[in-house]
């Protein structure tokens, strides 16, 4: 009875101690009373679309982890000014996901339309295309929004050609699947803003970039291995102090398409001109090697030390220019590197172990020297008639924002949600004066000064 009894709690034992450890399992966005939201054209208030965010679930057995989600982000979706007529809609979905992942050692495995990945919040990342390709035979793009086929030699790239068609957070549903093909972090969070749509349907994103900290977990790829955002440690090897992560594919000095970059022939695309710029295909890019350890293989990622992976892992990075802009291949690809096996199934049919997070073993809360040194902007500071209260870097846990005076008494409360890096207050009816700024989650509180001044 002894050596039962001693077996069946090093089983538990091994169960609790991998799910404490394996960031495929402790690191989702779990959520089960927030809903998302979303906008409507020509107004710039965002309504309940009454489906739960980020992710509502996650089990796990020995080899897989299972994510229970709707896939709607806890940030608002939309609108989508390219005439799209979907909206972000619940998915229902479990996704399968190793915690396994191994190198593809074969031949090349290329990304596909569709999943590739799933985002901490429960997202879908997709690649690069949006289904379109030229049509040679009628000189004009074909496929996916455009309707027909094209010929699936030029393929269009969907960051380029739908940026119109982008919300603020930078993505767009296909068929009611809202999904980022690119770093998720408003486009009015780039140091240089290509989008305006952020102006009257305000959002955020999955989380802010900081070129100062290595950046967070993102997700994970459809091969099982971890995704991260803009920045990560120089060296393979954890040293080297935080630098940009960078895409080894760059444009190609090509006026004609005809050939691709390894000199094949091939069935021609459109010219190159002011219509069909360079970088509006997939294939106007070239991958180089670069030997700098910052720069990326042709995958979008490297073999490295991270926060999360002390002892090393391959991670792909979402990488961006100089001023923040997406940069192909974005985030995951053209090819993956490892065996790809991720599946959404319909249900789970092994024995699994749910995984209920807690405040010391996920990584999920905001541990208290994290919480004494939040990384939280309050501005403008004088404030007038608006105040926004910014988090920088990724959010796992919700953050109570309450507005005192002087005198103690609470005169406006809201709320950064969990996944989302952005929240406002209306100070269009309070006095001028002195205000307290406290931020609190279940256990720790952290107060800061701002002046309401007109």
């Amino acid at each position: 009875m002894k050596k039962i009894l001693f077996s069946l709690l090093a089983c538990c034992y091994l169960a609790v101690s991998v799910a404490q450890t394996n960031p495929a399992i402790i690191a989702w966005l779990q959520n089960n009373s927030l809903l998302g939201s979303y906008y409507v054209q020509g107004n710039s208030t965002a309504r309940s679309n009454n489906t739960l965010a980020n992710v509502q679930t996650v089990q796990y057995s020995t080899d897989w982890v299972y994510v229970t989600t709707q896939g709607i982000p806890s940030y608002p979706t939309g609108p989508f000014l390219d005439n799209n007529p979907s909206q972000a809609t619940g998915q229902n979905a479990i996704f399968k996901i190793s915690l396994k992942p191994t190198q593809n050692t074969g031949a090349a495995i290329n990304t596909n339309g569709g999943n590739i990945g799933i985002f901490i919040n429960g997202v879908a990342l997709f690649d690069y295309r949006d289904g379109v390709s030229w049509k040679n035979s009628a000189g004009a793009l074909a496929g996916g929004p455009a309707g027909g086929m094209g010929d699936g030699v030029w393929n269009r790239d969907a960051i380029v050609a739908e940026k119109a068609g982008f919300d603020c957070a930078k993505g767009h549903p296909a068929m009611g699947n809202y999904h980022h093909h690119q770093n998720p972090s408003a486009f009015k969070l780039d140091l240089t803003v290509i989008s305006t749509v952020c102006n009257l349907y305000d959002a955020d994103g999955l989380y802010t970039i900081d070129s100062t900290e290595h950046s967070p977990l993102l997700g994970f790829s459809y091969d099982g291995f971890p995704i991260y955002g803009a920045y990560g440690y120089k060296n393979t090897d954890g040293t080297g102090g935080i630098a940009r992560m960078q895409s080894s594919y760059s444009l190609r000095n090509i006026t004609t398409r005809t050939t691709y970059a390894n000199g094949n022939t091939v069935t021609a695309g459109p010219p190159v001109n002011g219509t069909y710029p360079l970088g509006l295909f997939r294939e106007d890019y070239e991958y180089i090697a670069n030997a700098a350890p910052e720069y990326l293989d042709e995958h979008n990622g490297r073999y490295c030390e991270t926060p999360e992976y002390p002892n090393g892992t391959y991670a792909y990075f979402c990488t961006v220019d100089e001023n923040w802009n997406s940069a192909y291949p974005y985030a995951v690809g053209p090819t993956f590197y490892g065996v790809k096996n991720a599946v959404k199934v319909p249900s789970i049919t092994e024995a699994v172990t749910t995984y209920i997070p807690t405040e010391d073993t996920t990584g999920t809360g905001i541990v208290t020297q994290d919480f004494d040194n939040l990384k939280v902007s309050l501005f403008p500071n004088p404030a007038n008639d608006l105040l926004a209260i910014q988090y920088n870097g990724l959010l796992k846990e919700t953050i109570k924002v309450q507005m005192f005076d002087i005198s103690g008494k609470l005169i406006i409360e809201t709320a950064i949600n969990q996944g989302s890096t952005i929240a406002y207050m209306d100070i269009s009816t309070v006095y001028n004066g002195m205000y307290l700024m406290q931020l609190s989650n279940n256990e720790f509180t952290s107060v800061q000064k701002v002046l309401i001044q007109r």
